[in-house]
């Protein structure tokens, strides 16, 4: 595990205290009940920006704390743990593209609203059913952008847009020439294909060529630290699951092979850790991150898979009903793998990387 200051360990106690006391998965529940477009609570997010954590990664200057990637990652695997829906992570990548690659001008407008909570923002690069951000056919044409995103998170609560053209990434206000068609995946969560038609576009000059891979990669890392809470729940669960079922007169954890597997998951799940700390810690330290970020991707993939099909199939078959929540993380996981590159696309990354 990571070794974390006393800042960075207040941080995570406190989303600890307040995703388990305020936003439990019962909180999702009405979310998903409520069937509003957007799918997070408007008044806890504000409560998120309150106590600071939609400006974590944001300089001091512009209103945030400063606290880097690893204390976000930290808050967002609280939140994981209990299916919490809000744009924390979709503001935040937004958020990182605009310290990399905005202007001062640029800086100044939108990093303060975004730390205070006022704007939420999303990034939109795909433009198929899979992760390729070599395939973008968005263009500008001056100032004005026309193209179409797919699966587009945090879609319908977004008031900003940060679009990969075929140029570079555009910042794009949710106004004239922005229209969503709402996409219902298994999460309930809200995305949507985005259509730009001539919209008004304010292009991040700065953070150089890179600066696409630069962003997806704080994505993929903030996405497995969400994960990460999620498999480390799906364990716990299923472990006082199998501590309380009885079988054949015999509690289920009883059973050697059971034992066994949980074993294995407990290996996984370590390793998963690992990973993913080591992405959040490379992009902080700004050393061998694209390998890093990769690598926690992947990682988090392959284990969170792994640890759903298990969860579920270790309930036995309730773990499917609506009854029991184990079934939602299996829901929310199979989304967040395809997110930012699947196991895929990501371990053909890494042996082109490995190949430099």
């Amino acid at each position: 595990m990571a070794v974390l200051n006393e800042e960075q360990e207040m941080l995570r106690d406190m989303a600890r205290d307040w995703a388990t006391n305020e936003s439990p998965v019962t909180e999702f529940r009405k979310v998903r009940a409520s069937g509003e477009p957007h799918a997070y609570d408007k008044d806890a997010y504000a409560t998120m920006a309150e106590m600071g954590w939609a400006g974590v990664i944001i300089p001091e200057d512009h209103g945030g704390s400063d606290f880097g990637f690893m204390s976000a990652g930290l808050v967002v695997e609280e939140l994981g743990k209990t299916l919490t829906a809000s744009p924390l992570a979709a503001t935040t990548i937004a958020a990182s593209a605009i310290v990399l690659g905005g202007s001062e001008e640029q800086k100044a407008k939108w990093l303060p609203r975004l730390a205070s909570g006022e704007t939420v923002a999303t990034l939109a690069v795909d433009e198929g059913a899979h992760h390729d951000p070599s395939t973008i056919e968005t263009s500008v044409s001056g100032g004005k952008l026309t193209g179409k995103k797919a699966f587009v998170h945090e879609a319908h609560g977004a008031d900003l847009f940060v679009v990969a053209a075929k140029d570079g990434l555009y910042l794009v206000e949710k106004s004239d020439g922005v229209s969503l068609t709402t996409r219902k995946l298994t999460d309930q969560r809200s995305h949507a294909d985005v259509s730009f038609d001539g919209a008004a576009a304010d292009k991040l000059a700065g953070g150089g060529d890179s600066l696409l891979d630069d962003v997806l990669d704080r994505a993929r890392v903030l996405t497995a630290a969400e994960m990460l809470g999620m498999a480390q729940q799906v364990f716990d669960t299923t472990l006082d699951y199998l501590k309380q079922r009885v079988q054949f007169n015999q509690v289920l954890a009883t059973f050697q092979a059971l034992q066994h597997r949980m074993a294995d998951l407990f290996a996984d799940l370590a390793q998963m850790r690992s990973a993913v700390e080591a992405g959040l810690q490379a992009v902080d330290g700004g050393f061998g991150v694209a390998r890093a970020a990769t690598i926690a991707k992947a990682e988090a993939n392959r284990v969170m898979h792994k640890m759903a099909n298990e969860g579920i199939q270790l309930h036995g078959g309730i773990g499917m009903t609506d009854e029991y929540d184990v079934g939602f993380y299996l829901k929310r996981a199979r989304v967040l793998e395809a997110s930012f590159g699947s196991s895929g696309y990501l371990k053909d990354r890494f042996a082109k990387l490995s190949s430099y």
